[in-house]
């Protein structure tokens, strides 16, 4: 499964900063620049029928939205949709832990969404919320806001500029008691102050910090700002009187969240009456498509695809996501303090094995990615490995030997009569998941470093996560806008609440951050690369590999599916006239 990029976890940004956390493997995830090969059809914008196609699947192209697109007039009024997620504890998206691409996904629903994205990534405020953005000086930078007279919180109270001070204060770092996804540009800011009026927000930076579009991706409510509520406050209670959005949640528990219309919204009427996220394991999900029980699912694995292809009245639609795989090594687990034994895991992993089983049955051979924070696709990128990370057992070896490892004589690494003993956490009852498992226990074995299994089921993701209690675990960034260059202090700072590998430096950190100085974004995005190229030394984390989006979902569902960095618009999901 995967996290949000600011980043968010996908298990994308996050929601809060450029990245999102997310489970790796969970149906489908990220594109890469890798292309499916002899297609013979182009994809309709509404998505192929499955009972009707025939031969290879088509490419998608990067700039196109593969979500039946239809305007509000074309899509029925009323109707429900049913999907599954990962349950995520904590409702604060702001917040480490509940800086998830499935709680992202919810704060989209039901939280102020100041900004609206197109498939390319061209910025614009939302006018539900925002009437006008504009930058009144360069030095000090300084940003004017003027919010929409209508945006009130769901307790009645005026959306204002208290509410820019409040994301401000619990993001900025300055105060250690809250525990934010990223202050990164939060902390450049001087000043927030009310404007020719409390619609009006005064944003002024001690020092330029650009895109300064990727700050404030939402708003949190004053109500919620002390540090036990934001930290802890949220956990299994999504607050809706502290919400402004189209959809209220109607109930929330470990099965299953509803949304309904909020009948307090100022903007156009949500088209759907009740919204349904049921949290179901990888078996139990494409079983539920299959029968009926939900609307769409991701068939980015053989066995997914496999089962919906042929199925009636059933459109596939594919895409590039805006997702990355990676491990994540534990620096402070006893065998990964040693940057000898990352560095030799990653030098042990074999990325062409790893995406035969990964997508097996699917047309879909990525080169392994070299950044967690630039897509393949996106202009710019380049790979940030080390040049000493390439695949190599031998070399693996080497590493090990020169740092004093030996083999004992069951061929395995270790180092004063202690054994290399590492821990794998995956989640969830895949089968490809645990093909995986076991083909990097066997990579491993083969180069002398012993891994034990462990499997857990998908609730405790949210748990292993916010504790720590893994040594190595494949999760998953997803991009929650277009600026890679806001990610980087996010994932590898020494003092980011995000870097879950926990290995990072000062001299580090001040590369990492100067990409964020400059305004030009070609200029920032080489700043990125140089910064990115300096943290992967430290081999803390390694990406894996950028997987497709295929969402098979109920013929006529409009306005849902792959659509590059385009956010849902909940006004517009429905079904089509």
């Amino acid at each position: 499964m995967q996290k949000t990029l600011g980043k968010q976890l996908l298990v994308a940004g996050a929601a809060l900063s450029a990245l999102a956390m997310l489970l790796s493997g969970c149906g489908a995830g990220n594109g890469s620049a890798a292309k499916t090969t002899g297609a013979s059809k182009e994809q309709p914008l509404a998505g192929i029928l499955t009972s009707d196609w025939k031969g290879t699947l088509p490419a998608p192209d990067p700039a196109k939205a593969y979500n039946n697109p239809q305007d509000y007039d074309n899509v029925k009024d009323g109707g429900e949709l049913t999907l599954s997620s990962i349950y995520t504890a904590n409702w604060n998206n702001f917040q480490v832990d509940g800086n998830t691409l499935y709680m992202g996904d919810f704060w989209q629903m039901y939280q102020p969404s100041l900004w609206n994205y197109t498939t390319n990534g061209e910025v614009s405020p939302n006018k539900d919320f925002l009437t006008g953005v504009k930058v009144t000086s360069q030095d000090p930078l300084t940003i004017e806001y003027d919010i929409n007279p209508d945006a009130k919180w769901n307790d009645g109270t005026d959306i204002d500029w208290t509410a820019f001070e409040t994301t401000w204060k619990v993001n900025s770092g300055k105060d250690e008691a809250y525990t934010p996804t990223i202050t990164d540009g939060y902390e450049d800011i001087a000043s927030v102050k009310a404007g020719t009026s409390a619609k009006q927000a005064i944003v002024t930076f001690t020092k330029p910090y650009y895109p300064y579009q990727s700050l404030f991706p939402y708003l949190l409510s004053p109500k919620s700002a002390d540090a036990k509520t934001f930290n802890s406050g949220w956990i299994d209670n999504p607050h809706n009187d502290w919400a402004a959005g189209p959809f209220i949640v109607q109930s929330a528990t470990k099965d299953q969240v509803v949304f309904v219309p909020n009948p307090k919204w100022w903007g156009a009427k949500p088209k759907l009456d009740k919204v349904t996220y049921k949290f179901l394991e990888d078996t139990a999900t494409i079983n539920a498509f299959k029968n009926g029980e939900i609307d769409a699912v991701g068939a980015g694995s053989r066995d997914n695809l496999k089962t919906v292809m042929g199925m009636k009245d059933v459109q596939l639609r594919l895409g590039y996501s805006l997702s990355t795989y990676v491990f994540e090594y534990n620096g402070k687990a006893d065998s990964l303090k040693d940057i000898a034994v990352r560095k030799a895991l990653t030098q042990a992993f074999d990325s062409s094995t790893w995406n035969k089983i990964a997508y097996q049955g699917l047309d879909w051979n990525p080169p392994q990615p070299g950044s967690e924070v630039v897509l393949p696709f996106q202009k710019g990128y380049k790979s940030n490995l080390p040049a000493d990370a390439k695949f190599s057992v031998a070399n693996a070896g080497k590493t090990l030997e020169a740092a004093g490892y030996t083999k004992d004589d069951a061929g395995y690494y270790g180092k004063d009569g202690k054994e290399i003993n590492i821990s794998y956490t995956y989640f969830g009852d895949s089968a490809t998941n645990k093909a995986k498992a076991l083909a990097y226990q066997q990579m491993m074995k083969t180069a002398g470093i012993k891994i034990t299994l462990n499997n857990l089921d998908t609730s405790k993701w949210s748990d292993t996560v916010s504790k720590h209690t893994y040594e190595i675990m494949p999760l998953g960034w997803s991009a929650t806008n277009p600026f890679g260059q806001t990610s980087l202090y996010q994932l590898y700072g020494s003092d980011s609440s995000s870097n879950f590998s926990f290995v990072g430096s000062k001299e580090i950190d001040e590369k990492l951050k100067k990409a964020t100085t400059i305004e030009d974004n070609d200029e920032a995005i080489a700043a990125t690369n140089e910064g990115e190229s300096a943290a992967l030394e430290l081999y803390g984390t390694l990406p894996t590999d950028t997987p497709p989006t295929y969402t098979a979902v109920k013929k006529g569902l409009a306005n849902f599916g792959p659509a590059g960095f385009q956010l849902k618009d909940w006004t517009k999901i429905g079904w089509q006239k």
